[in-house]
């Protein structure tokens, strides 16, 4: 099955598609989809690649799962489709938005609009089983998007990663820390975020405070 990627990314990533692996974890997805309901739907599984060419890129912020409920997933992480109410993690990331750039909380969030903008919202892990989170770890989803926060090192510069919660933070291994900039907080579940761990990190204003350093434009978050 050829994989539906934006061109700019699949001249990256061509190889890991014809990698063994990626060949059973296309299998095993293919049979979940097929044999129960799972998230996001089909073609939105490689949307967080869509907005935005691979070059163009200017943050990278991590996921680990999509959302496993309902309408929710569409493909980008902590984004939900425009309508569906805002889950724990993304009212805590609206509300630094609100406090960091004194903007008003958002009506939507469906993050699009980010990814238009040069943002790549990349779950560890790309597809789930509905109510299951988890469901579709261990199958291959992280040696893929592993890879392609490698090449995104290897081959970009001047990207901003924000990792977010020690699952995200793992990551920062795969990244040289020379070519690129590197902001790190708690998660923004309520868990994370009452302990402390995320209210004020400002990760918003420092991203383009780190945007207009480079003379690129700015995010509107």
């Amino acid at each position: 099955m050829p994989v539906k990627i934006a061109d700019s990314w699949k001249n990256i990533l061509q190889t890991e598609f014809e990698k063994p692996y990626f060949k059973n974890l296309i299998s095993f997805v293919k049979s979940e989809y097929k044999n129960h309901t799972c998230y996001p739907k089909g073609a939105d599984i490689f949307a967080s690649f869509d907005f935005c060419a691979f070059y163009d890129l200017k943050v990278v912020i991590i996921g680990q799962d999509p959302y496993h409920g309902p309408n929710q997933a569409n493909g980008l992480c902590f984004s939900v489709k425009d309508g569906i109410p805002h889950p724990p993690s993304l009212i805590n990331i609206f509300k630094e938005i609100s406090t960091d750039l004194n903007k008003e909380y958002p009506q939507s969030g469906n993050l699009e609009k980010w990814a238009k903008q040069g943002v790549l919202l990349l779950n560890a892990t790309l597809t789930v089983r509905a109510h299951e989170a988890g469901s579709h770890q261990k199958q291959g989803w992280e040696t893929f998007t592993d890879q392609v926060i490698q090449q995104i090192s290897n081959e970009n510069k001047n990207i901003i990663f924000l990792l977010w919660g020690g699952f995200a933070r793992k990551k920062a291994k795969l990244i040289d820390k020379k070519k690129h900039y590197i902001l790190e907080s708690g998660h923004p579940s309520p868990l994370s975020a009452n302990r402390g761990y995320w209210f004020g990190n400002q990760h918003f204003s420092k991203t383009n405070e780190i945007l207009r350093g480079l003379g690129k434009e700015e995010i509107d978050w």
